[in-house]
Order: structure tokens, then sequence, then C-alpha cells
């Protein structure tokens, strides 16, 4: 399957309650439709997973939610068997882990401008720069001290 197209239907950023004491964050992804699609650029048939990817802050702190759609090329023929699996609903077949991670991709994004604009904590941590002695680490890696890239 080749991604044709990615759309976002829906945003929704909420801060319920201030955060106090524990906090766990849980990110969710769901596959909530599976159609037909018909599309210009290509003959052969399109499929559009339409996906809610949510980040839950608990006890009950903030959400975040993004509804959208992809659009995907079956260029492989696999639309039979995702089909055949959807009516049945549950959806296993090999293309769910390249396509999971490119919704993932796109929301983790959205969602980390979300967080900043209403305050909240990134639900992914960044890397983190750590004190020490630049000769060393420079030699360790092999690298002038002054290297910046």
């Amino acid at each position: 399957m080749k991604i044709a197209g990615f759309s976002i239907k829906k945003i929704s950023a909420e801060r319920i309650n201030p955060i106090k004491g524990n906090l766990e964050v849980k990110q969710g992804l769901n596959i909530d439709d599976i159609q037909k699609e018909q599309i210009n650029i290509s003959e052969k048939p399109a499929i559009r997973f339409d996906f809610t990817f949510s980040i839950d802050y608990s006890p009950n702190f903030a959400k975040i939610e993004v509804k959208g759609a992809i659009i995907a090329i079956d260029d492989k023929d696999e639309a039979k068997d995702i089909f055949k699996d959807w009516k049945k609903k549950k959806f296993d077949h090999q293309v769910k882990l390249p396509l999971f991670n490119f919704i993932m991709d796109k929301c983790n994004i959205k969602a980390l401008e979300l967080e900043e604009e209403i305050g909240l904590p990134f639900h992914i941590p960044f890397p983190k720069l750590a004190p020490g002695n630049p000769s060393q680490t420079a030699a360790k890696n092999n690298n002038p001290a002054n290297y910046a890239g």
C-alpha cells in the first residue's frame, strides 16, 4: 500500500483539571472505519482508513483527540483481505503497522503543538543534554571538541 493522502477532520485539546500529584499519560490509536475510495490519481483501488488518535492525561487532567483519515492505494491487491477482516471488526493485516506508524508520526507532531498551546507536559520525552567533560566526550566519540554537527 502507498499512502496517497492524509487529512484531519477534528482536533480537540482540553484541560479538565489542574495537574496535581501523579500523572499518567496514555496514548491510543483506533481504526474507526475502512471503506473503498475513488481517487483520480490512480487507476488502482484506494482504501480510506478513518482513525482516532487520543492522549489521556489521567486521572481526568486533560485529553487530546485527533480524528482523521488516510487514503492508501492498493497496489498489491490486499483490499479483499482487509475488507474481509473488517467485516468481523478486526484489522490485523500486515499493512497495519506501517499505517499506524504514519498516523502516529503525523498526530504526535500535532499533539506536541497542542500541548504547548494549552500548557500540558509533553506526552513523549525529548532528548536532554547532560553536563560532562567535553574533552572526554570528544575523545570517546573520536570527534574534535568544537564539532557541533
